[in-house]
């Protein structure tokens, strides 16, 4: 495995701190991580799925729209923020890789390191408690 940005290395540290759910993809879109607090909602373990690439991670976890249509894996709020360099919220629904659907919130940003690095994205994400 390549060695990851120091600050990619902090995130996922922090992360795995963290009681809120938290998934960090890297500048290329690849899932380079998600807390336990994650995985409930995503109905895998995190050491059961390890690294994934975009395509992978977004058959896996799939989701959509509201209205249950699809959301293409580039336009998920952490790849969008990741692609336009700005937050991103948006309120989705989730079908878990254990198969539960699940209606959640998400905010989504950048990791922007010293200089103008582009180092990947952050998604934050709970389940929602209202219609």
């Amino acid at each position: 495995m390549a060695q990851k940005p120091v600050e990619i290395i902090l995130m996922r540290q922090l992360a795995s701190y963290l009681a809120m759910p938290i998934l960090l993809v890297d500048q290329t879109g690849t899932l380079v991580y998600y807390n336990e607090p994650a995985e409930t909602l995503l109905g895998r373990r995190y050491e059961e799925t390890g690294e994934m690439p975009l395509e992978e991670w977004s058959a896996t976890f799939e989701l959509m729209a509201e209205d249950g249509s699809p959301i293409l894996s580039e336009d998920r709020p952490v790849m969008r923020a990741l692609r336009k360099h700005q937050a991103v919220h948006r309120r989705v629904r989730i079908r878990g890789a254990n198969g539960i659907l699940r209606t959640i919130e998400t905010t989504a940003f950048a990791l922007e390191g010293q200089g103008g690095r582009r180092l990947g994205a952050v998604s934050i994400f709970w389940e929602a408690t209202q219609p």
